[in-house]
């Protein structure tokens, strides 16, 4: 390889002046040294596992770790920014990486942030916090029609596809989960060989492409569909609506990239250009959309199904929740995905300006299944930018049961948002079917980091419950999170939004309700 060949003549070079220092004149150890060095340099980056930047662009990739070690005074040009466009007080990708490299630590002098800034949100601690809980809790997924319910993370791994991201990474994500006892959702893509290789429990996720269990016309098939949901690894089936990038249109993988293993896994014809539709093919109403789910849920043998979202209008949702009650069955479990999430590429105005952002997100599914009395039988995920303990827990505030991460996990097994993952040319490994650039990735380095971030991260949100005297995600109350207002005014969620009654909805909806309930029509999903 041409960074081999590059090292490899380096060295040859500083031998060749060192011979002539000794041989002809000392004045070549100018040359034999910096070379010799630079030759050493190269080859100790070659053989490393920790850094894939370093493994696919040796000597010049210490600029990179250069930059972040005098990151105090460059931070304000690569400093991240939240799900509500401020700044984060501390980048949020230094965190992921260090609990990814076990390396977390205190900080001192408080917050960098301006805590009587509007907008600024805090959780409440308590007069007697609790200890830490020696064991995270699960979350049971599957209602009264599962037969093979299954305990969740509280912290799991979101929809990446393989296609989308290597099978290096795949291998880390997946080994990762199994090691930590989490789950791995597929994304649309379909369950590969990467998914199921090292073990790790697998959230079978269906797009509109019906990758992995499509006919040669692009429909569903139930037969494939069911041999697959069969296997071990798979605990849970999840039917994609809509995704938080790009909500309302499909995706395309250019035939260059569907290489034999991508068709395969996908079940589609190797080098032709794969597009998902923007709709599915199985569906046009609320009420055969829970049908399809049950049918789902049937073909697999009884595991937990249910379906992903970016939630968009409310009437809708309440058509389906309605369709819920009329036909007596429900999905096991609902995954909201915030407008501000999404790893996927996407049009920029569609990342920008299309769907509902994660809290509202969560606040409309949580509380009109409360108002339909269907909440206990329906857990909620989020998934949009969850990288900490306090976004685990202030989702969990929200109405969420449990979080799935996807860019956090693809900062821990290195991605260091270069941008370029629609180019092929991912300089860590991560987003590229380039073998040469994809074998940088160390499977059993990153595969350890993968395990930490999450343990890490669970460990800080179970911390910070306890804090707030809260031993289990179920305490969690409304009241707990409080957002400024302006400088002399704060608000907490209890008053803030409007939080349902369980029924509310059946018996008398409120009046900021009652237009939506009344136009939601279970038998199409009306604009």
């Amino acid at each position: 390889m041409i960074r081999v060949g590059i090292v490899t003549l380096t060295l040859i070079s500083a031998l060749v002046a060192a011979v002539a220092a000794a041989g002809i004149s000392a004045y070549w150890l100018f040359a034999a040294l910096p070379l010799t060095f630079l030759g050493l340099l190269g080859a100790w980056d070659l053989l490393q596992t920790r850094h894939s930047v370093l493994r696919n662009y040796p000597v010049l990739g210490h600029a990179r770790f250069l930059l972040e070690r005098i990151r105090p005074e460059l931070q304000q040009y690569f400093i991240e920014r939240n799900y509500d466009g401020r700044p984060f007080d501390r980048d949020v990708r230094s965190i992921v990486y260090e609990r990814a490299k076990g390396t977390d630590a205190e900080e001192p002098y408080g917050t960098e942030r301006d805590v009587y800034q509007s907008g600024y949100e805090f959780l409440v601690p308590s007069m007697a916090p609790c200890a830490v809980p020696r064991t995270p809790p699960r979350v049971r997924i599957g209602g009264p029609d599962c037969a093979r319910p299954y305990g969740m993370a509280l912290l799991n791994v979101s929809a990446m596809s393989f296609g989308s991201v290597s099978a290096n990474a795949i291998l880390a994500l997946n080994r990762g989960a199994a090691a930590g006892g989490f789950a791995h959702d597929t994304g649309e893509g379909g369950v590969s060989e990467y998914h199921l290789r090292p073990g790790g429990d697998l959230i079978w996720e269906i797009g509109t492409g019906y990758f992995g269990c499509r006919t040669e016309e692009g429909d569903f098939d139930a037969a494939a569909f069911a041999d697959k949901a069969a296997h071990d690894h798979v605990k849970c089936v999840s039917l994609k609506l809509s995704q938080g990038a790009k909500p309302g249109i499909g995706g395309v993988l250019p035939g260059a990239k569907v290489n034999a293993e991508i068709a395969r896994a996908r079940g589609v014809p190797e080098g032709r250009t794969v597009v998902s539709p923007p709709y599915h093919r199985v569906f046009s109403t609320p009420r055969e959309l829970v049908h399809f789910i049950v049918r789902m849920r049937e073909l697999s043998g009884g595991k937990p199904t249910g379906f992903k979202l970016c939630v968009g209008s409310r009437q809708q949702f309440l058509a389906v929740c309605k369709a819920m009650l009329a036909e007596g069955a429900t999905p096991d479990f609902i995954v909201v995905d915030g407008a501000e999430g999404g790893t996927g590429a996407a049009p920029l105005e569609f990342a920008d300006h299309v769907g509902t952002p994660l809290t509202e997100g969560l606040l409309t599914v949580h509380n009109a299944l409360v108002g339909v009395g269907l909440r206990d039988r329906v857990k909620i995920g989020a998934s949009g930018k969850i990288a900490t303990g306090i976004d685990l827990v202030k989702r969990m505030v929200q109405g969420a049961d449990y979080g799935n991460a996807a860019r956090a996990m693809m900062f821990a097994v290195g991605c260091i948002q270069a941008q370029r993952c629609h180019t092929n040319t991912c300089p860590t490994g991560v987003t590229t079917q380039d073998p040469r650039r994809a074998r940088a990735l160390d499977v059993s380095d990153k595969t350890l980091r993968v395990q930490r971030f999450q343990e890490a991260t669970v460990a800080s949100a179970l911390q910070i419950m306890a804090s707030m005297g809260v031993t289990d995600p179920a305490q969690l109350r409304p009241h707990m999170l409080r957002r400024r207002i302006d400088p002399c005014t704060d608000h907490s969620y209890d008053t803030l939004y409007e939080w349902l009654a369980p029924g509310q909805l059946l018996a008398e909806p409120p009046v900021s309700w009652a237009a939506d309930w009344r136009a939601a029509d279970p038998d199409r999903f009306t604009v």
